[in-house]
């Protein structure tokens, strides 16, 4: 069986989406979300309608957006997130979110084909939240195989 990864994240906005605060954020999510659906490796990301998930609001807080994508390897998302034109804007996220005392971001394994929902994302990242890093959920820095591999 062959699994893809998926990954999660939430982050608290530090201002309205249609802030100043947020305006270079909001300017470059188009083309991020661009770059990545021609990235290598890239599978799937949930969108609405408007082409990102910021209209998606998650843990009873209005103030809390999601990314959330499915790549073909743990490398290719690794590749797409910390050496892509993405780090410009990542390298400037405290700009846009106040940082969070809980983990925010989650990976896992599933399998090819299968588009997880907000509520599978939101319980794996929960799962970290109390469990830590396992091969349920875990994170870039204390990563598992896909199932059945040993590598």
């Amino acid at each position: 069986m062959k699994y893809h990864i998926a990954q999660y994240n939430i982050a608290k906005l530090r201002a309205p989406l249609d802030s100043p605060t947020l305006a270079d954020f909001m300017a470059a999510l188009d083309p991020l979300n661009s770059l990545a659906d021609d990235a290598p490796g890239f599978v799937w990301r949930h969108q609405t309608e408007d082409g990102n998930s910021t209209a998606i609001r998650v843990r009873d807080d209005p103030d809390i957006i999601i990314n959330f994508s499915v790549w073909e390897s743990i490398e290719e998302l690794f590749e797409y997130a910390y050496h892509s034109d993405h780090t410009d804007i990542f390298r400037r996220r405290r700009e846009f979110f106040l940082q969070m005392d809980i983990p925010f971001a989650v990976l896992w394994w599933v399998t090819a084909g299968h588009e997880p929902s907000v509520d599978e994302a939101e319980d794996r990242l929960n799962y970290l939240q109390a469990n830590g890093p396992t091969p349920h959920a875990f994170v870039f820095k204390n990563r598992f195989p896909p199932p059945g591999d040993d590598a």
